[in-house]
């Protein structure tokens, strides 16, 4: 790609003084976020990206859409195997097909339009700003494979409701589908590590019958950056309809330094390993490598 913006053109920084952190629209703008973080786990950061910005991070994620692995599977809201020691309307029992497409990081160049935002000075810390945390805990994931990644899914592919393993996720909104492509969440129904386990069947059950009046369907507009805590909160993309794909980039940052993808893990999401991966798992041999 030609004439590639820089991350401040990129980044709508009128709007979003990231790069300006002691000032008074700055301090705003985190307080808002920190708000609706504290508020359901979910705060949306409209027209982050500038709308040349989009473009071109839509054009790059085109550009290397066929590079990405698709994985396909049926999973409950838990990742977690089936347990017949459970009634059969148990909502861990409730299996659900899911199909993944994920362009691995490195297909992404280092000056172009992805990395300009990701590599922006003080992006990392705004992010970290927003989240509220700790500097000894918060680095970037170290993993040349899905440190910066773009999901693109179109008609057909899912990601039914669940909760996420991690901590936190960081999303930029690209490209959206011709219909559909809503990201519905029940705001912070689970809440692990309570007395009682804190699991909330009964909830999670009305949600995956459909009869729950506790979801919120929010739509994402290109260029919207989400953050979003779903371990406590159970959500999903509402399936997508037309012939255009929905491009989203995740991006990863980590509680400890030098943290990278097991073989296993990333070998299913990316559909191959590189040296490093192997190296951080004491393995050898040629057997995982293409």
């Amino acid at each position: 790609m030609t004439n590639v913006l820089g991350g401040q053109d990129m980044i709508d920084l009128a709007r979003h003084p990231i790069n300006r952190p002691k000032t008074a629209a700055y301090r705003d703008m985190l307080n808002d976020v920190r708000a609706d973080l504290q508020r359901d786990g979910c705060a949306v950061v409209r027209g982050f990206l500038t709308k040349q910005g989009v473009a071109q991070a839509v054009a790059e994620a085109d550009r290397v859409a066929h590079l990405g692995h698709r994985s396909f599977s049926r999973t409950n809201v838990y990742f977690s195997q089936d347990d017949d020691s459970l009634p059969q309307s148990h909502p861990a029992r409730q299996f659900y097909d899911r199909s993944n497409a994920f362009i691995p990081a490195d297909n992404f160049s280092h000056d172009g339009p992805l990395r300009q935002v990701h590599d922006f000075p003080g992006f990392d810390d705004f992010i970290r700003d927003c989240l509220d945390e700790p500097k000894d805990a918060f680095f970037r994931y170290d993993d040349p494979l899905a440190d910066m990644i773009v999901n693109t899914a179109g008609e057909g592919n899912g990601f039914p409701w669940h909760f996420d393993t991690n901590n936190f996720t960081v999303t930029l909104a690209l490209q959206n589908a011709e219909e559909g492509g809503e990201f519905q969440y029940a705001p912070m129904i689970r809440h692990v590590g309570a007395a009682d386990g804190g699991e909330n069947f009964a909830a999670v059950s009305e949600v995956l019958q459909g009869t729950s009046d506790e979801i919120v369907s929010l739509t994402l507009n290109p260029g919207d950056l989400q953050l979003f805590r779903g371990r406590n909160s159970l959500h999903r993309v509402a399936p997508l309809r037309g012939a255009r794909a929905r491009h989203v980039a995740i991006m990863s940052w980590v509680e400890r330094e030098g943290m990278c993808g097991s073989p296993e893990r990333t070998k299913q999401l990316y559909g191959r390993v590189l040296p490093v991966h192997l190296e951080r798992a004491g393995l050898r041999g040629d057997d995982w490598l293409d």
